[in-house]
């Protein structure tokens, strides 16, 4: 007789887009609050947090529907489906954040990193200051910022869920 598993689907859809939408919230509140270009810690943290809580509490509805069986693999497909899911409408949010809502954010962040870089070393040459200029103005294409945010969403779930795997596996028995 085969026993019927949970859907990852089923529970990647609603968490992947519970976790997306917090951490829209958390980066609006941000933007109101007009931190964007000097991003606070605890934007980072509650991003942290909520990817941590939606993967891990996503993970235990899994296996809870798949009668308190989990394998390692199925926390790591479960966890990388919500982070995927999280990560690809985060990275619609973020497009359109820097194309539409804040088109001139490539430059105000490039104006707050050279003000930055300055205060911290004053003591930088023409040079030096040409590279970094240089470096964060190819790293801040939508392109490129929309790339890191869905890579970074996959590696922070990868590594999430497989903590949550190995704590929270209990293997069907043969």
């Amino acid at each position: 007789m085969e026993t019927q598993t949970a859907s990852v689907k089923k529970i990647a859809l609603p968490y992947g887009l519970l976790l997306s939408l917090t951490t829209i919230v958390i980066s609006v509140i941000v933007y109101v609050m007009g931190m964007t270009y000097d991003q606070p810690w605890w934007q980072s943290l509650l991003n942290f947090l909520a990817m941590i809580g939606f993967i891990v509490y996503g993970i235990k509805t899994y296996k809870h529907d798949n009668e308190n069986y989990l394998s390692l693999a199925e926390s790591l497909k479960t966890g990388l489906a919500i982070s995927l899911v999280a990560g690809l409408i985060g990275a619609v949010f973020t497009y359109l954040f820097v194309t539409v809502i804040e088109p001139d954010f490539a430059m105000n962040m490039l104006e707050a990193t050279r003000e930055k870089t300055l205060s911290d070393k004053p003591d930088v040459t023409q040079e030096e200051m040409d590279m970094i200029t240089g470096v964060t103005e190819k790293m801040l294409s939508p392109g490129i910022i929309v790339a890191f945010s869905i890579v970074g969403s996959l590696f922070i779930g990868f590594i999430v869920s497989l903590i949550a795997g190995l704590v929270m596996k209990n293997n069907r028995p043969e």
